[in-house]
């Protein structure tokens, strides 16, 4: 929020306040003042006259000036190309401090020169408010203007100091000068006068306006025909806070809506009497054309864009600009007023979309108090009767309502006090609820206030409590030191299993990523186990940021992307985050690895990832907290066939739960993503949190030797290497001990000598006791019922 000094002096007497001590006394209630700017600076400077000026003998661009400064006459040698005889300038005197410098008596190429003839810029007004003329050269003014004058800058409005206040998201209502005069005069305890203009729109003749709206977008609408007004230039005041304010003056009637604008917080929009023949307004949305704004730039309006129309034709992007056919000019002799009011989102979107962040739709984005639109209706009448000389005044015509119900409510200052751990009395309690505009009165042992209709942030007693210790002070509470129990810190579960993930996946060589939350479309489309229902941001920052993600492999698909195209090959990541649904939040584990999992060049060595290296660590990683093998459950992929290669991947189950899916990434995938052959994995964490893990045993090694049987079944080409493995490991029970400690494949055979339709598997079995040294005899026993069995599950025989 930028107001100024002359702003607020205005509604009260700030002259016994430095702009330092005003910045102080804002900042310390809540509202933190972010910088003071000075309008212009310079000192010891003077209104002069040039009488005379000739060019310099010895340049070719400078120029010898004799110029009056009232008490005495001086030579001055100025550059500007503007520069002549019988102007009336500023000048800055010897001794003069400026923001370039200090301006001293010196000789110019041989002539004398004392002073300085001043620019604007010179004086440090913000080049954004000058002309090109002003910008290119010296200021030259009126010829009105009283030579000898002291205060040029003051004579020029240019005097003023400027306040830049962060406000917080609360306090809205401070967008509007009046609003913001009245939490000044609460802070400094000063009595404040604003310029209502309360019932001055009440007034007109019978009007043939109609205004509408066909979209609940714009639950109100206000217009008012004035028939008659003359466009002139605007009061000095009225120029004056319109340059602090950052906004170049126009006209009289254009600067008009832009001060009710400013101390209301309300935008207005003036349309040309003569652009609206029909005088029918109509709100809409819907409308798909380009339309072309005051800006003189055409935008694309698109059916979510609320559009201002008359006679079913655009003139205006409600909440952001007005139209080029319709706004004010030279020639304008009336003009219809709208004040209205316009659904936040939307004119968000449509602002942020267009890349037209106005001041109107600034103000509209952040919420306007609900009877402002009233306000400023009143307050424009009033001010174009005043100082555009409307007559022809026809009666409002209002579409809607603004719903709005004064808020009052008791508050109980005991309650008050124990809630802050303060001792206010009732009688300062009381002056700052009348300092506020609330209105208090006793009620018994309460206090009741009413909320004026600015102040939408006040509801309960609470804030009521807030408002108080910030304006009497938060000095006003006492010292305490906080009482803590003495507790052991402890990891939960859930953060347990996170170290744990990290520490062993670290080990390994993966890297953690962190990647966004919020994701577009393409994202969630790519989710694995995705939620079907997902949460859509109201306001996103762009396209690519619209969802919130219901998974992570997307997000580091798009990392391995990003790697791979400035030539890193090798990659291993993985990332712990929550994944979002409506109503759902799943914490999940996601692994992504492509390249070379062991290189060695010298020795030219290289073990690429491939499917068991995602399915290997995700045992390992498992085994490592408590779920053995026999809990994990690898099934082929039905799934999730679009993400994951069909024939290298699986669905993995904890006991009868989906924990998640592995394997290599669909081809289609990979190059739609731009990436060579990766394999990922993405699992579910709450599938782990709300099971029960073996406790993690470690036991000595065996000291009796182990045996190896090496077999080559032939199986029919359907059979499942998993079926045989479980087939093997249930025989091996010998007094109570399994002594089968490993069953490993190191071939798959299927060609000449083995029967179409078959293959051949051969397998490493691993017999080991760690009571005994294991006979002949026994292992032979282990090895008959092995071979019934693979016989009666999977119809193995031994290949001859």
């Amino acid at each position: 929020m930028i107001i100024s000094r002359k702003w607020l002096s205005q509604y009260m007497d700030v002259s016994d306040l430095s702009i330092e001590e005003l910045a102080d006394k804002i900042t310390n209630s809540g509202s933190e003042v972010e910088g003071i700017e000075k309008m212009s600076q310079g000192t010891n400077l003077v209104i002069g006259k040039v009488l005379e000026c000739v060019d310099h003998p010895d340049s070719d661009h400078l120029h010898v000036c004799k110029v009056d400064l009232g008490e005495k006459i001086e030579q001055i040698v100025c550059g500007a190309p503007n520069v002549a005889a019988g102007q009336k300038v500023i000048v800055a005197r010897v001794g003069a401090k400026l923001p370039g410098g200090e301006i001293k008596a010196g000789v110019i190429r041989g002539q004398e020169s004392n002073g300085m003839i001043c620019s604007l810029l010179e004086l440090g007004v913000d080049a954004h408010m000058l002309s090109e003329e002003s910008k290119n050269g010296i200021e030259v003014l009126d010829e009105d203007a009283p030579v000898g004058n002291c205060d040029p800058l003051g004579y020029l409005g240019l005097d003023d100091e400027i306040l830049d206040i962060g406000l917080t998201p609360n306090r809205n209502d401070c967008m509007a000068a009046w609003s913001m005069a009245l939490e000044a005069g609460a802070v400094l305890h000063k009595e404040v006068k604003i310029p209502y203009a309360d019932g001055a729109a009440s007034v007109g003749t019978e009007t043939k306006l109609h205004v509408s709206s066909e979209t609940e977008k714009c639950p109100l609408f206000l217009g008012k025909v004035i028939n008659h007004v003359t466009i002139k230039e605007s009061p000095k005041w009225m120029k004056e806070l319109l340059m602090a304010s950052g906004m170049k003056s126009i006209n009289n009637v254009v600067d008009i809506s832009n001060i009710v604008m400013l101390e209301t917080g309300q935008p207005l929009h003036f349309y040309d009497i003569h652009a609206i023949p029909a005088q029918e307004i109509t709100v809409k949305d819907g409308i798909e054309e380009v339309y072309t704004a005051l800006d003189g730039i055409e935008y694309q309006l698109t059916k979510d864009d609320i559009v201002i129309t008359t006679e079913g034709k655009p003139i205006g992007i409600a909440g952001v600009m007005g139209g080029d056919d319709s706004k004010i000019e030279d020639t304008t002799t009336g003009i219809i007023i709208e004040a209205a009011v316009f659904n936040h989102v939307s004119i968000r979107n449509t602002a942020r979309r267009l890349n037209l962040n106005t001041d109107a739709s600034v103000r509209y984005q952040k919420g306007i108090e609900p009877m402002a639109t009233f306000k400023a209706m009143d307050r424009a009448v009033q001010l174009l009767c005043e100082y555009a000389d409307a007559s022809g005044l026809e009666e409002t015509k209002q579409y809607g309502s603004n719903n709005y119900t004064p808020v009052e409510f008791d508050v109980n200052l005991a309650s008050i006090n124990k809630l802050l751990g303060t001792d206010f009395g009732e009688e300062e309690v009381m002056q700052v609820l009348c300092d506020l505009h609330l209105q208090p009165v006793k009620n018994g042992e309460d206090i009741h206030v009413v909320i004026p209709s600015y102040r939408t942030d006040l509801s309960i007693e609470e804030d009521i409590a807030e408002e108080l210790i910030r304006i009497l002070g938060y000095d006003r509470l006492p010292s305490t030191l906080p009482e803590l129990p003495a507790t052991l810190g402890a990891l939960n579960k859930r953060q347990a299993l996170r170290r744990k993930f990290r520490g062993m996946l670290a080990d390994l060589g993966y890297n953690e990523a962190v990647t966004y939350s919020l994701v577009g479309q393409k994202e969630i489309d790519d989710a694995v186990m995705g939620q079907e229902h997902v949460y859509e941001l109201a306001s996103p920052m762009s396209e690519d940021h619209k969802y919130v993600r219901n998974s992570i492999l997307p997000s580091l698909l798009e990392c391995i992307a990003y790697n791979q195209a400035r030539s890193i090959k090798d990659i291993a990541l993985y990332e712990m985050s929550n994944v979002y649904g409506v109503g759902e939040v799943e914490e999940r584990l996601c692994v992504v690895a492509s390249g070379a999992l062991h290189k060695n060049r010298w020795q030219k060595y290289s073990v690429d990832v491939d499917f068991y290296t995602i399915k290997g660590l995700l045992e390992a990683i498992m085994a490592s907290i408590g779920y053995d093998a026999k809990r994990i459950i690898f099934k082929e992929n039905k799934t999730d066939m679009k993400n994951f290669h069909p024939y290298r991947s699986a669905e993995v189950y904890l006991g009868k739960e989906l924990l998640g899916i592995l394997g290599q990434i669909h081809p289609a995938v990979a190059k739609r993503y731009g990436i060579n052959e990766t394999v990922a994995m993405e699992i579910n964490m709450e599938i782990l949190l709300k099971n029960k893990p073996a406790k993690v045993k470690f036991t000595e090694i065996s000291k009796y030797p182990s045996v190896t049987r090496d077999y080559a079944l032939v199986v029919q080409e359907d059979v499942k290497v998993a079926d045989i493995i479980s087939s093997i490991k249930k025989n091996g029970k010998l007094e109570k001990e399994n002594i089968i400690q490993n069953v490993e494949v190191f071939d798959v055979y299927m060609g000449e000598h083995v029967e179409a339709g078959y293959k051949s598997i051969a397998l490493t079995v691993t017999f080991q006791s760690f009571n005994k040294t294991l006979k002949d005899t026994e292992i032979n026993e282990i090895h008959e019922k092995i071979m019934a069995s693979l016989k009666k599950d999977v119809n193995a025989e031994l290949r001859a």
